[in-house]
């Protein structure tokens, strides 16, 4: 999209859901894969416009502000820009609100100075994808996204994970989200000391896991399937709640109250339940709308006590960000 000439751009950015890795340990070579979902809602939507000064105003505008800065002074570009962030992803919350606002910046700012760059390759200019491309391939095209881990050797070391498979999210799906606004999961460096204190990740877990994807959960996503979709990743939460859970405070979730509510909806027969990322964000794959809200509104008044707990109930994405030229 050649926006040379456009006064400005507006992005609206998905929300993702990061439902685990596949492999901690890198023992073939490659560490980590991720699977993930681009959400509906909520998103992050930023209006960049030329300007004769740089000025950043809304939530999260310091970030903004750095990755305008920072795009600008690797692609070499001159020009000043304003920032309106519009609405931002609750930080910290497993929902990739990092990625997504530097990718709709470091995008509009790239593209306004005439480098017309792959999402991808933004990222890797933001330094973004060090474990996972799923916050820009959601940004990229959105849908339900598996990539293969980082390589631990050789010339893709530095290169974000490679993109394995895309499928769009199932018309009929509908992803329950669990959020906590009293909590934060971890990042940055936080996030970094617990992935390095972390026990070894055993291979055959992990060869189980891939087996699992591979040969159950991908065939049952191309079949709209939810429950034996869910099925396989309930399992992998388990297992990797498990593993993480010495540095999320002993427990499988970061939050207690979104544990309770993630086994209220598990009581109710629906298999694929979970945690975004670090959380607190918990999630349930729920096949068909009524279904969908009709749990919901059962939640809201079953925890209506928890005022820290919010429940909201959205389709995929599966075209990615909207970038519109003003």
């Amino acid at each position: 999209m050649d926006l040379r000439n456009a006064a400005g751009v507006k992005v609206r950015a998905p929300a993702r859901l990061h439902l685990g890795f596949l492999d901690l340990g890198g023992s073939l070579g490659r560490r980590f894969g991720s699977l993930g979902i681009a959400l509906e809602r909520p998103a992050t939507e930023v209006t960049v416009r030329r300007s004769t000064t740089d000025a950043a105003e809304g939530p999260d505008s310091d970030r903004a502000a750095r990755a305008r800065d920072l795009v600008r002074d690797k692609l070499g570009i001159d020009g000043r820009f304003a920032i309106d962030v519009d609405a931002a992803l609750p930080a910290h919350g497993g929902l990739g609100s990092g990625t997504q606002l530097a990718l709709a910046v470091g995008v509009a700012v790239a593209r306004l100075s005439g480098h017309d760059l792959s999402p991808r390759a933004v990222a890797t200019v933001l330094g973004r994808g060090r474990r996972s491309a799923i916050g820009m391939e959601a940004f990229a095209a959105g849908g339900v996204i598996l990539d293969g881990g980082k390589a631990l050797a050789g010339p893709e070391a530095s290169a974000p994970p490679p993109l394995l498979s895309r499928f769009p999210v199932p018309e009929s799906w509908r992803i329950l989200l669990v959020f906590d606004a009293a909590r934060e999961g971890l990042s940055g460096p936080q996030e970094t000391a617990a992935m390095a204190t972390l026990p070894p990740f055993p291979p055959e877990q992990a060869a189980h896991l891939c087996h699992r994807m591979l040969l159950q959960a991908l065939p049952a996503l191309a079949a709209a399937d939810a429950d034996g979709f869910g099925s396989v990743i309930g399992h992998w939460q388990r297992v990797l709640g498990d593993h993480y859970a010495a540095a999320q405070g002993g427990g499988r979730f970061l939050s207690p109250q979104v544990a309770e509510a993630i086994a209220a909806i598990e009581a109710e027969g629906i298999p694929g339940v979970g945690q975004s990322s670090w959380g607190p964000t918990g999630f349930a794959i729920v096949d068909g709308e009524e279904t969908a809200a009709r749990l919901a509104a059962t939640l809201r008044r079953r925890f209506a006590s928890f005022t820290n707990l919010s429940f909201d109930c959205v389709r995929g994405n599966n075209q990615g960000a909207d970038i519109i030229a003003l």
